[in-house]
């Protein structure tokens, strides 16, 4: 039997990012084979879980009383243990069609989480089918690999990953981080401050999932070319009859104003403590932004203006948490130096 077929006998390595909003798995050789939103729908009389993913997701704000759909992870860490497990579990046996298969894992999570917040992780993963040990990478490691920076040379890369629950602003050279900064503000606290302003200035309700589509077509965080106006539909909190307003960029530039503010002195704050050496070479070589929190409008220039270094996009930021994590799978024993197992502290 050939190495490759053994292989996939007992299982391929994968890498699995554990995000708040979204959740990527990568298999060694293969690539990310499974993108779907960390959401699990259950039936709260008997702990059913009835949908995970996409389809658990379609279900938030508009179940009946008995079934609910829930978030297992807030803020990068897990917030409800045995409902992440369930939906891990579902997630790797999506992926390894054999239930005996165990393969080697790698899980990635923000890099200010605490030990017991990491051990749960890893718990939870090895619950749910993964092999033990199950190895942890650091977000922002994950993300400074995926997006293509020479991480294990001596040179500064600075790397903000703004993702659903968390923002890691990280400076790594040779294979370590040098100095970081892990805020619990990102996607989600953009959601909440629009609802939280179209509630305040209109009186009206919106849902998370508007939230979310107002953030992504009208969100910015610096004036743009063209401003932008539309329509919104919610509820009345006056009448409680459903009603349409017509909202503008300027307007929602306002209402994220606050957590975008905290995003850029997270950066700032990065860079205050970044040696020397180091902030010389990412003034030559630029701050690199991922997460899906990097795709809001206008952030690259408001970084710019705010810390006068230059700013760019990594290749494909959505996916270069999870494309990091699966290189340290090729690559394992040369980036092996990145990941953490249980037995490793």
């Amino acid at each position: 039997m050939t190495n490759s077929s053994l292989r996939d006998l007992f299982g391929r390595d994968m890498a699995v990012d554990l995000g708040t909003a979204n959740t990527l798995v990568y298999v060694r050789g293969r690539g990310i084979v499974l993108n779907e939103p960390s959401v699990l729908a259950i039936d709260v009389r008997d702990g059913r879980p009835l949908a995970v993913g996409a389809e658990a997701k379609r279900m938030i704000g508009r179940t009946p009383g008995h079934i609910e759909a829930i978030r297992p992870l807030k803020d990068g860490v897990i917030a409800d243990f045995e409902i992440c497990e369930k939906m891990l579990r579902y997630f790797i046996h999506k992926v390894h069609r054999r239930r005996w298969v165990k393969p080697r894992t790698v899980i990635c999570v923000p890099s200010g989480i605490t030990g017991v917040e990491q051990r749960a992780v890893q718990e939870a993963a090895e619950s749910a089918g993964a092999r033990k040990p199950a190895y942890i990478i650091q977000e922002p490691m994950a993300a400074a690999i995926g997006a293509g920076l020479p991480v294990q040379e001596p040179t500064g890369n600075m790397i903000v990953d703004i993702g659903g629950g968390t923002t890691e602003v990280a400076v790594i050279s040779l294979g370590g981080v040098v100095a970081s900064q892990s805020v619990r503000v990102a996607g989600d606290e953009l959601d909440e401050a629009i609802m939280h302003f179209i509630k305040k200035e209109h009186s009206l309700a919106l849902g998370e999932r508007t939230a979310e589509e107002v953030k992504m077509n009208l969100g910015s965080a610096w004036p743009l070319h063209e401003e932008l106006t539309a329509e919104l539909r919610g509820r009345d909190l006056v009448t409680g009859l459903p009603k349409t307003i017509v909202t503008s960029t300027e307007e929602i530039r306002e209402a994220i104003e606050e957590p975008v503010a905290a995003i850029v002195d997270a950066v700032k704050v990065t860079l205050d403590r970044t040696p020397p050496e180091l902030a010389a070479d990412i003034m030559e070589a630029g701050i690199v932004l991922a997460g899906g929190g990097a795709l809001l409008l206008g952030l690259t220039e408001r970084l710019e203006a705010e810390t006068g270094m230059p700013t760019r996009l990594a290749p494909n930021p959505l996916q270069a948490v999870a494309i990091g994590s699966g290189q340290s799978l090729e690559s394992f024993e040369a980036l092996k130096g990145v990941l953490f197992s249980s037995t490793s502290r």
